[in-house]
């Protein structure tokens, strides 16, 4: 276990972030089966972006790949579309 200070603190503040992370992770995973779970496109257009946003801030702050939040965003654009 950790016996200096500074590496105390350091796991301290890797659950404190590790817990806020998941938080964001898990209600941007909810909104996006929320998102594919509506039947009417306009309803499902109106999310959209909303939905995008939350994927886009998660990868800005290394929560999900770049590359995941962009595919994710194209399966939701092509869902819809198809609507």
């Amino acid at each position: 276990m950790a016996n200096h200070q500074s590496a105390k603190k350091r796991i301290r503040q890797n659950e404190v972030r590790r817990i806020h992370n998941r938080y964001f992770a898990v209600t941007t995973r909810n909104a996006v089966r929320k998102l594919r779970a509506l039947t009417d496109k306009k309803d499902a257009e109106e999310m959209l972006p909303e939905v995008s946003s939350m994927l886009d801030k998660l990868a800005k702050r290394n929560i999900i790949h770049k590359n995941k939040a962009a595919n994710i965003k194209s399966k939701l654009t092509k869902h819809i579309a198809a609507m």
